[in-house]
């Protein structure tokens, strides 16, 4: 599995991406997170994929409190380069990862924040700043 750490929060540029990706080992994922990167990469074939899980922050949330703070994994961050997203706007491209991701949703998955680009929106970002 691979993990893409970022320093910043901004989506740098594709290449600045892939040159930070660093393998980490399945233990530190939770099987929810594991499940989104597994379905979004063969799904997606993405460039790069950056999943951070916020949940921790919504544990004080009356629903998490009533299911003794859940799995742990209901709220995450999803940043991803695909050419899938080609022509696509950005409402089209969160229905296509919420349809990717239904199974997850159903089942607890509670919330998604999501930064979807292509390759040449990296690009055109990277040469304008």
């Amino acid at each position: 599995m691979f993990r893409l750490n970022l320093i910043t929060r901004k989506l740098p540029a594709y290449k600045a991406i892939s040159a930070m990706a660093t393998t980490t080992s399945p233990s530190s994922s939770g099987p929810i997170e594991l499940a989104i990167r597994s379905k979004l990469v063969s799904s997606l074939q993405p460039a790069a994929l950056v999943i951070h899980n916020d949940s921790y922050q919504h544990r004080h949330h009356a629903p998490m409190r009533a299911q003794g703070g859940g799995s742990g994994e209901t709220h995450f961050s999803l940043e991803i380069v695909s050419d899938e997203f080609e022509g696509k706007t950005t409402m089209q491209r969160h229905r296509m990862i919420y349809s990717i991701l239904s199974e997850e949703l159903n089942q607890g998955l509670h919330a998604l924040s999501l930064k979807t680009k292509t390759r040449a929106e990296t690009s055109t970002e990277a040469a304008s700043a």
